[in-house]
């Protein structure tokens, strides 16, 4: 009897982690978003301040991602790296373009 339970609790834990990744991809891309605007109307700090939340999330999900999904989630988090040390430096322009790919990659991360 214990080895059924056994066997379920590891069946239900391996089905349901993927699903783990997905708030944090919702956060991570509601964020991201929020930072391509402030990045397109030239706030630089917002920009800043929204890539770096977003970062947090992004790097939580894809502690949990899997597959090709942690491909973008991993691609995402580089992508908002970018983001962070660019609008750091005051380069706006670069800055919202690296946000504006990590927007493609947790979209495609989260589907």
């Amino acid at each position: 009897m214990s080895r059924i339970i056994y066997l379920v609790s590891f069946l239900l834990l391996a089905v349901s982690s993927g699903v783990f990744a997905e708030p944090h991809a919702d956060a991570a891309l509601e964020a991201t978003n929020k930072a391509v605007l402030h990045g397109k109307s030239g706030h630089v700090s917002l920009l800043v301040e929204y890539a770096q939340t977003a970062l947090e999330q992004a790097k939580q999900g894809a502690a949990v991602a899997k597959d090709e999904a942690k491909i973008h989630m991993d691609a995402a988090v580089k992508s908002l790296d970018e983001t962070i040390q660019h609008g750091k430096t005051g380069h706006v322009a670069i800055a919202t373009k690296s946000a504006e790919a990590a927007v493609t990659h947790l979209q495609e991360g989260n589907k």
